[in-house]
C-alpha cells in the first residue's frame, strides 16, 4: 500500500569521493517497499560521520542498499511493503536507514523503525537511531555497563557522545568524558558528567587513574589514543571502539592486556544483519523511548540545514565546532 506519492524526489548524491563540495543535488526515483520493508517520506535526515566516510569513498554501502548518504531519519509512513503490520500509512516514525537518507523519501526494514517518541519533534527525532542504535550496542551490550562503574566516553561532545553520556547517567553510571575546548567541556557537564576533560590542556590517563581507572571507555578516536587508553583502565576493564579517526594501525603491547585482564572490542552498525538492528530497536523501545518521553534524555541538536545545503552541513561536522547532532530538513515539494 502507498499513498499517491509523486514517482521522482530530489535527494543528494555523492557525485564523485571527495570533500563536502561532492555532494550534488539530483532527482531519483522514489523507492518503492518490498516484503517487510516500508517508504518514509522523511522531515529531517541526521548527518552523521559514516556519511562523511560515504562521501570520502571509505565506507561503501551494503549490496542492495542505496548509494545515497543517510543513515537515519523521521517522517511519516507513505508506504507499506507486504507482511507489513506494525505500521501504517501516515504513521510518525523515526528509522535506522541502510542509506538514502539525504532524500525526500527513504526505504527502510519494518523492523528498523520506531515511534516518534512522545513530546519530541520529528527533526529531534532524525537524531536518535544512528546514535542510540550504536550507543545501546557498544556501551550497553558489548561494555556491559553497569550503575556505578566508571565510564569514560571520547568525542563528548558528538552525537554519539552526548548521547552515551546521558544513557550512561540513567543507568547509574559515573560518567567521564573529553572534549576539545572549555565550552564543550561545560555543555557535557550539564548532560551529567561527572567529570569533563580538556584533552588539549588535561591528560585523561592522570584523571582516570585517580579514580581507580575507567570499568569501561568508548573510543571513537583510534590511533595513539589505543595504548592511552589501555593505561587509563581499570583491572578487568573493558575497551569498546567504534571508530578511527586518528587511524586504524598502533602498536600495543598485549601483555599489559593479558596479566590485566583487559577486553578490547568494537563493533560498526552498518554491516550487522537486520535481525540484530530490529532485535537493537526492541530493546530501544523498551528500555530508552521511556527515558525520551518523559525528557530524561533529549537528544542535543547543534544546528540544521537546507537539504540543498548539505554540503555546509557536512563542513560544519567536519569542523569539529558543533556540540550534538546536526539534521537536514528535508521540504515536502
Amino acid at each position: 500500500m502507498r499513498v499517491n506519492i509523486p514517482h521522482t524526489m530530489r535527494a543528494i548524491e555523492i557525485s564523485r569521493p571527495g570533500g563536502p563540495e561532492v555532494l550534488q543535488p539530483v532527482t531519483r526515483p522514489v523507492p518503492v517497499p518490498g516484503a517487510g520493508q516500508i517508504v518514509i517520506g522523511l522531515a529531517h535526515a541526521g548527518v552523521n560521520r559514516p556519511d562523511a566516510l560515504q562521501r570520502e569513498g571509505r565506507y561503501a554501502p551494503p549490496a542492495g542498499a542505496s548509494d545515497l548518504p543517510g543513515l537515519e531519519g523521521a517522517g511519516r509512513v507513505v508506504a507499506v511493503g507486504a507482511g507489513v503490520t506494525r505500521w501504517r500509512i501516515g504513521d510518525r516514525v523515526c528509522a535506522l536507514l541502510p542509506g538514502g537518507g539525504y532524500a525526500q523519501c527513504a526505504l527502510t526494514e519494518a523492523d528498523h523503525a520506531l515511534p516518534i517518541p512522545e513530546g519530541l519533534s520529528p527533526a529531534q527525532a532524525a537524531c536518535l537511531p544512528e546514535t542510540f542504535f550504536t550507543v545501546w550496542t557498544n556501551v550497553v551490550l558489548r561494555g556491559r555497563l553497569r550503575a556505578g562503574a566508571r565510564f569514560l566516553v571520547h568525542g563528548g561532545a558528538s552525537g554519539i557522545g552526548t548521547t552515551a553520556i546521558q544513557l550512561a547517567r540513567v543507568m547509574g553510571a559515573r560518567v567521564f568524558a573529553t572534549a576539545g575546548t572549555d565550552e564543550k567541556c561545560a555543555a557535557l557537564l550539564d548532560l551529567g558528567a561527572e567529570r569533563a576533560i580538556n584533552y588539549r590542556t588535561e591528560d585523561f590517563v592522570a584523571a582516570l587513574q585517580a579514580e581507580g581507572g575507567a570499568d569501561l571507555i568508548l573510543d571513537m578516536v583510534g590511533g595513539d589514543y589505543l595504548p592511552r587508553n589501555v593505561e587509563a583502565l581499570a583491572d578487568d576493564g573493558r575497551l569498546v571502539q567504534i571508530a578511527f579517526l586518528q587511524g586504524a594501525e598502533v602498536k600495543l603491547n598485549f601483555a599489559e592486556v593479558m596479566v590485566r585482564r583487559l577486553t578490547i572490542t568494537g563493533s560498526t552498525l552498518r554491516p550487522q544483519s537486520k535481525a540484530a538492528k530490529a532485535a537493537i530497536a526492541r530493546d530501544l523501545e523498551r528500555h530508552v523511548w521511556p527515558h525520551l518521553a518523559s525528557g530524561r534524555i533529549a537528544p542535543v541538536m547543534d544546528s540544521a540545514f537546507p537539504l540543498e545545503r548539505a554540503v555546509e552541513a557536512h563542513a560544519r561536522l567536519e569542523s569539529s565546532a558543533h556540540i550534538g547532532k546536526i539534521v537536514l530538513d528535508i521540504p515536502e515539494d
